[in-house]
């Protein structure tokens, strides 16, 4: 699954357990260390 539909199925409201249900090749760790990965990328500082 490309992580942008990963990102429009979570702004759509399924949760995580929604979108393992329906994407069953999908491993929870990957998609778990994918949102981490966003979220320290979106919180590390930007260079000016």
């Amino acid at each position: 699954m490309p992580v942008e539909v990963l990102f429009e199925n979570l702004a759509d409201g399924l949760s995580l357990d929604e979108i393992l249900d329906e994407y069953e090749s999908l491993d929870r760790s990957d998609v778990v260390a994918v949102l981490e990965l966003t979220a320290r990328s979106l919180a590390a500082p930007r260079a000016a």
